[in-house]
């Protein structure tokens, strides 16, 4: 018969704890009971192991079931044995260690893999290429991983060597009261290595600053502020890491005729007082020509008319707002005699109207007083 505890009992849990309860369970125990904090404590040493296997098999779904249905024996059935030691604790839980303490352990290697890093190009477009897209080249400078040395950073029939500052772990120890405190080896930079021999090509850095032509494809639609994204064209990453990715930010010019509000694009058109009196058709510009556009008798100053589906492309759907026309009546100026003369007759005919519809205002008003 096993004399190991209860795995729930050892991690002060519930047995229906979810998975987020039996990492926390795990972290107090794990923080508590870190050999780094209780140096040649054995019993500390003992349940820093005993709260590691019972993590292990509690966050696996399979050894779960098996323990929860058998016990013990039933996973000594299964193969499982448990830790041999704190090496094999480190190398299944190092993650989880650098989230717990902010630094990796010192029996664990440190991963030198690094993602490249990210690059900005900002892109200037017309007014018509943002509306129906566009596909443009860019040219950029970054680093890239060098092709003397594959980005190892050697010189050719070389190889990097362990730090002998730090051993290789890329991490340097000192205590400070109770605790022991990791930081990053000065001398390798926390790498774990050091190179004796650079590539001439990159100096030993494993890159080189090189020239790229992207070419980008600019959606229908986009505004100032639009940001599109490429993912891998980024810098290259460093020992083995992946590439960043290039993020192109949209600056679009504005137009002389049109402006935009979302999808709708808006104009003003105009208009003499003679056609907005009389009522008349025109050719208004639109993204994709003219258009005739019929303006009724009697069409007063800011009236707006609209062109259904002569917009933009919404970046979403593709479906396109509206064209926007606002009138603007304009007043002649520079007349001739000829046209005063008859703007002066038309004033009277005007003014005698309104005498007349007055008067009958006032009549009516005085009846029913």
């Amino acid at each position: 018969m096993s004399s190991k505890r209860d795995y729930y009992e050892v991690l002060g849990t519930s047995r229906d704890a979810s998975d987020a309860e039996l990492k926390k369970a795990y972290r107090q125990l794990a923080l508590k009971y870190h050999p780094d904090r209780n140096p040649g404590d054995q019993a500390a040493e003992d349940k820093f192991k005993e709260a590691a296997e019972a993590y292990d098999v509690l966050s696996d779904t399979q050894k779960r079931r098996i323990y929860d249905q058998y016990g013990h024996q039933g996973l000594e059935g299964q193969g499982f044995s448990g830790f041999s030691g704190f090496e094999d604790i480190f190398s299944s839980f190092g993650d989880i260690f650098e989230d717990f303490f902010g630094f990796g352990s010192s029996r664990r290697s440190r991963s030198r893999t690094q993602r490249g890093a990210d690059l900005r190009y900002d892109i200037q477009l017309d007014f018509m290429e943002a509306a129906f897209g566009t596909e443009t080249e860019i040219h950029l400078e970054k680093l890239d991983t060098c092709s003397d040395c594959q980005g190892s950073g050697c010189e050719a029939g070389t190889q990097p060597e362990a730090c002998s500052y730090c051993g290789g772990s890329g991490q340097v120890s000192r205590s400070q009261g109770f605790f022991t405190v990791r930081t990053t080896c000065p001398h390798c930079r926390g790498n774990g290595q050091m190179i004796p021999h650079p590539c001439p090509g990159c100096r030993g850095t494993g890159q080189i600053q090189t020239s790229k032509t992207v070419s980008v494809k600019i959606p229908a639609g986009v505004d100032t502020g639009s940001r599109l994204r490429l993912t891998g064209e980024g810098e290259a990453g460093r020992h083995g890491g992946p590439r960043g990715d290039l993020y192109v930010f949209i600056h679009v010019e504005t137009h002389e005729f049109f402006e935009r509000d979302n999808t709708n694009v808006i104009c003003r058109v105009p208009i003499s007082f003679v056609q907005a009196a009389l009522g008349t058709s025109l050719k208004v510009p639109t993204l994709e020509g003219e258009k005739t556009l019929k303006i009724p008798k009697g069409t007063q100053y800011g009236d707006v008319f609209r062109f259904e589906g002569q917009g933009i492309p919404s970046l979403r759907s593709g479906r396109r707002g509206d064209q926007i026309i606002q009138i603007i009546i304009k007043t002649p100026t520079g007349l001739n005699r000829k046209q005063e003369a008859l703007l002066k007759d038309f004033e009277k005919l005007e003014s005698a109207k309104l005498s007349s519809k007055l008067k009958n205002i006032l009549k009516g008003e005085s009846a029913r007083a």
